[in-house]
Order: C-alpha cells, then sequence, then structure tokens
C-alpha cells in the first residue's frame, strides 16, 4: 500500500502479550522518536492471531496512545510478523554472466537470488523474505555487493524465510480492519536485531534472542549478514504460570510478582532479600499469605535454565556455538527479568548483555527498554524501506529511490553508521 506522504515512520508489533507502537519522524535525516503506545493483547496464541476481533481492538489502543503521545495522526504502519510458525534455511545458486568479462548488474544480481529462492515450499506457505549472506564472482568469495565487478559466474548464499500465508493475511487484515494501511511486513525478531546490534556485533557473530510472551526467538549473523533462524514455542508466560501455579496465586497477581520482585538467579539475593517476605494473594477469597523472595527465586530460576538451554541446543544444532565472538544479546519484555543475563552466561558460557536500542533523537524512555527493540526496529526498517536501502528482493524500486534522493541518502548512512 502506498504510504502518504509526509506521514509518519510507525513500527507496529503485535505480541502475544503486548501490542506496542513506536512513531517516529524523518528530520533532516535523522530518526527522531516521538511517541510510543502500548496496549494488552488479546487474540493471539504463541505469536499467531486466533481472535482477529480482539486483536483489532489491541491495535487500536496501542495506536491511539501513541497517537496522543506523539500528536501525530497515523495513516500506514510498518508491521512485524511472529510466531512459532517461522521457519528459516539457506539455499545456495549459481548464474553466468553472458557476455565476455562483462559487468554485474542489477539484474543479474536479481536473477542470482531468483534462483536461490527456487525451493520446494509445503503447501500453505510461502517465502516471507529473504536475505542475502554473501556472494561469489568467480572464484572470489565473501562479496558483500557485486554491483559493477566483471566476471562470468555469480554465486550467492541466502536465508529463507517462509511462513503460513494466512498467517500473514491475518496481520495484514488486522491492521486494516483497525483503520490502518500496512505499508511492509518484516520479521518481528529481525526487527529486534534491527534495533539493537552493533555492526561489530553482525560482523564478529551474535545471537539475539528476543523472548515474548509465549515464543523466544533466535536470529544468528555472522559476516554481517543473517545465517540462522528460528522461533521456539517458550516465552515469559511461562515463568508467569510458574508462579502462579507454585504460589497459588491468580495470573495477573503472578505477572505482577514477576515484574516487581521476581529474580532468576539467587546468588543476586543478599541473605536479607533473600529473606524479605512478598505478600501473596490468594484464589477463591482465602486470606493473603507471605512467602519468601528465596521461594519465588527458587521457583523462576529453573525455569529461566530451561528457557535458555532450548536456545543453547538450537544454536549448538546450527553449528555456531563456538563462532559467537560477540556473545549473546537479549531483548523482548521477557529479558527485564532480573537475573536472567547471569543465567545466561552460565548456559551460554559466553558474553551476554541486554540489548540497547543506542543514541536516537527523542528516544523516549519507554522506547530504550527491551520490551521496545521490535517495535523501533520496525521503525528503522521502515527508514531504511522509504529511502531505498532494502535490498532488491523486497524493493524493486531501490534504484529509482536512491538516485531520486542522494543528499538524504548519505545523510541516512552517516545515521546508521554514528548511531551504532
Amino acid at each position: 500500500m502506498a504510504k502518504q506522504q509526509n506521514s509518519p515512520i510507525v513500527g507496529l508489533d503485535i505480541g502475544t502479550s503486548s501490542v506496542r507502537v513506536v512513531v517516529a519522524e524523518l528530520i533532516e535525516g535523522e530518526l527522531e522518536i516521538v511517541g510510543v503506545g502500548e496496549a494488552e493483547s488479546k487474540g493471539l496464541r504463541k505469536g499467531v492471531i486466533s481472535k482477529p476481533d480482539l486483536t483489532v481492538d489491541s491495535i487500536k489502543r496501542a495506536v491511539e496512545s501513541a497517537e496522543r503521545m506523539s500528536g501525530l495522526e497515523v495513516h500506514d504502519v510498518y508491521v512485524g510478523l511472529a510466531g512459532s510458525h517461522i521457519k528459516g534455511e539457506n539455499n545456495h545458486a549459481m548464474i553466468a554472466i553472458p557476455g565476455r568479462h562483462r559487468e554485474i548488474n542489477r539484474e543479474d544480481i536479481r536473477r542470482v537470488i531468483d534462483t536461490a529462492c527456487a525451493i520446494t515450499i509445503p503447501s500453505g506457505r510461502e517465502v516471507a523474505d529473504v536475505l542475502p549472506q554473501e556472494y561469489t564472482v568467480d572464484d572470489q568469495d565473501g562479496i558483500d555487493d557485486p554491483l559493477g565487478m566483471l566476471g562470468s559466474r555469480l554465486s550467492v548464499s541466502v536465508h529463507i524465510v517462509t511462513s503460513p500465508v494466512a498467517a500473514k493475511q491475518n496481520v495484514i487484515t488486522s491492521v486494516t480492519r483497525a483503520g490502518y494501511g500496512v505499508t511492509d511486513v518484516y520479521l518481528s525478531h529481525l526487527a529486534a536485531a534491527e534495533a539493537v546490534l552493533t555492526d561489530e556485533d553482525r560482523e564478529y557473530g551474535s545471537a539475539v534472542v528476543n523472548i515474548g510472551g509465549e515464543t523466544t526467538s533466535v536470529a544468528i549473523y555472522q559476516r554481517g549478514a543473517v545465517w540462522h533462524t528460528a522461533v521456539l514455542p517458550i516465552g515469559g508466560t511461562h515463568f508467569t504460570n510458574d508462579i502462579a501455579v507454585g504460589l497459588r496465586t491468580p495470573i495477573h497477581e503472578a505477572e505482577r510478582i514477576k515484574r516487581e520482585e521476581g529474580c532468576a538467579f539467587r546468588q543476586l539475593l543478599t541473605p536479607e532479600e533473600a529473606s524479605d517476605l512478598i505478600e501473596v494473594p490468594s484464589v477463591g477469597g482465602r486470606a493473603p499469605r507471605a512467602v519468601s523472595r528465596q521461594i519465588l527465586c527458587d521457583i523462576l530460576e529453573p525455569r529461566a535454565e530451561e528457557v535458555l538451554s532450548h536456545v543453547q541446543d538450537e544454536i549448538r544444532q546450527a553449528g555456531f556455538d563456538r563462532q559467537l565472538s560477540s556473545g549473546i544479546v537479549l531483548t523482548g519484555g521477557g529479558a527485564m527479568l532480573n537475573g536472567l543475563v547471569e543465567v545466561a552466561e552460565q548456559v551460554f558460557n559466553a558474553p551476554v548483555r541486554i540489548g540497547s536500542t543506542g543514541e536516537f533523537n527523542g528516544l523516549i524512555d519507554d522506547a530504550v527498554q527491551p520490551a521496545y527493540s521490535a517495535a523501533l526496529g520496525l521503525a528503522l526498517y521502515g527508514l531504511r524501506y522509504e529511502l531505498g536501502m532494502v535490498g532488491s528482493s523486497r524493493n524493486n524500486n531501490t534504484q529509482n529511490r536512491r538516485q531520486q534522493s542522494p543528499a538524504i541518502m548519505e545523510k541516512v548512512k552517516s545515521f546508521f553508521a554514528i548511531k551504532r
């Protein structure tokens, strides 16, 4: 859908537990965050829309909240695609360059990518994104962009992400029914990486672990490209359910206790803190009970180890467990649990940090939280999309857009270099 002129760049992250929105404006080549919004997410299960009517209402409330903060009217959004149904795989293809010592042009690049995408896809699924990893011209490999090079053979390695056709269409339909246009759809876990990774992280090897409500996504970067993606059906609500069952308290109270008092690493607690008592409301109208923080920690720590062990298994099976020099970057709402970094360092035996969104003009405090990384990343993706910096596999008008605005393109390239 065509984007209205002069309208803000809006990232919309539809999660299982929350819908989050980031509203930004492009001012003199720099992205300025002017508003954020959040609403409780309803109608989703494991990242997939199951009750569209409820999801539409959640989207409306989140966007309206961001509109009030920013003072701007939202017409179009960049929306994230998430869920345990998303699958990724790598593929390779090669084509011949006709003529002798011919210069490689954009048509050749498009043709080799299309050839690499010629894979067997199960019925009901479609290619959601194609991410070039590296090119090879004749015998010279490790090329990021072969445009203008001379050669007789062009090869490419790509990462192909697929999803059910209905899942993507349900997202678009829900946003449209809420009254907003969808400019483009982008994978949520790649959007989160867009916001929190530095160029060094992408180059030397890192894994972005986005812990959501009912899913945890993994995106592995190396040599500046995506080499593996996966979505696991486990997330922050599993911690909440453990508290609800273990302490016999309502779900909403368990969520509050997790956020306010939770700690997933017992060694962080001093003896005094471990013996501190927490008031736990009971179910069925019974009187509240007092429980020590140590007991709460004993509930959360095993679940944290389990979730992160599943992630470690995924990384190991992909063959990258010893290749992540920049370590692990935790993001998403589930990453805000106190002590999770310390548990992760023990599980991964690697450096671990909470993903930081860096310094952006006008950045609002809420937007620096890990929970907003995907929404902010979608806004960053929107910036690249509108200025022609998105690859030709997604946008066939890239070259034309670059020719139309060379000055602002240089400003935006500088923006990404400086802000990282």
